[in-house]
């Protein structure tokens, strides 16, 4: 009797200890009792009938992240990508998860892989490498919607990688080129325009005051001279019309003086810079090219007839009796 005693005793304490599972916090318990599921237990000590009346399984609670295969994807455009993701979700109805699919956590993978080509099937190589997070917000809601009859609730889904083409990176960095050269020409003509603007402002303050020219050209020299350099600059008119008024009133009227003025115009910069000695007596006294004796411009014959004279029709302008 002690024996037989001794011998339940032994097997109760058996049964109980083989009973007793102990569950953490981020897991949970599916019972069933005779084939029947019960509901969802733990964390913490959990008890169930020995001999096998009931069985449990394991259903842990936290985020998983799952690497998603690179899949060979055809964009809309004909390019060929290789893209990979990882996924991240978690089960939020344990009961589901184990009752509604065999093996949850497959299922999940595959059903990202073909949502992953699919989506970037349907997009252009522009938009995915330029636009991603909306591709990433993509799919993360249809693959939420597959799995939410699952119990799992999909956190996020990121596209880690896009590998493309030797020739299509080539072309890309081409075209990276063109676009930075493209900017820095906009930003030159800018910054020309700009200057201009600032040029045209400072001509128009200058005009207004004749002396600040000549202080601007001083500061010029002095500025040169700073350098230790031994050439010195002389500003001359571009505007070579008061030279030829000049010559029209010293020299007299008429066609051939006219012609004479214009050829010292023209003259007058080349003689200045060479310091052509024989070129100031023309220039002080109004004369033609350097060589031509004053004696011919006197001998000029007038562009006006004698009878004009004595008729009293003078010149307006230039004549040899202003």
């Amino acid at each position: 009797m002690e024996m037989l005693l001794a011998l339940v005793a032994i097997g109760g304490a058996v049964a109980l200890a083989t009973s007793l599972r102990i569950l953490k916090e981020f897991e949970r318990a599916v019972v069933f009792r005779l084939g029947r599921v019960r509901p969802v237990r733990g964390p913490g000590l959990v008890f169930l009938v020995p001999f096998g009346v009931e069985r449990m399984q394991r259903v842990g609670l936290r985020i998983v992240a799952m690497d998603v295969q690179p899949q060979d994807v055809i964009t809309r455009d004909n390019v060929s990508v290789k893209v990979n993701a990882v996924l991240y979700f978690r089960v939020s109805d344990p009961r589901r998860a184990v009752l509604e699919v065999e093996d949850y956590l497959f299922a999940t993978s595959q059903l990202a892989q073909t949502t992953l080509r699919s989506v970037i099937g349907q997009a252009e190589l522009d938009e995915l490498l330029a636009e991603r997070k909306k591709f990433n917000e993509i799919l993360r809601q249809i693959i939420d919607e597959g799995t939410d009859v699952w119990g799992i609730d999909v956190t996020a889904v990121e596209v880690k990688d896009v590998d493309l083409p030797q020739e299509m990176k080539r072309m890309i960095a081409r075209q990276a080129e063109a676009e930075r050269e493209r900017r820095a020409k906009v930003i030159n003509a800018e910054g020309e325009f700009q200057a201009a603007g600032k040029l045209r402002d400072a001509a128009r303050l200058l005009s207004s005051q004749p002396a600040s020219l000549q202080l601007r050209f001083l500061q010029t020299a002095s500025e040169i001279a700073a350098e230790h350099n031994s050439t010195t600059l002389f500003p001359l008119p571009l505007d070579l019309a008061p030279l030829r008024d000049l010559a029209r009133a010293v020299g007299g009227g008429g066609i051939a003086t006219e012609q004479v003025a214009e050829g010292a115009s023209e003259g007058a910069i080349g003689s200045a810079i060479e310091g052509d000695a024989a070129s100031r007596p023309w220039l002080e006294a109004g004369g033609a090219e350097p060589g031509v004796p004053g004696r011919e411009l006197e001998k000029a014959e007038p562009s006006v007839p004698e009878h004009a004279l004595e008729k009293g029709d003078l010149p307006k302008e230039g004549g040899a009796n202003d």
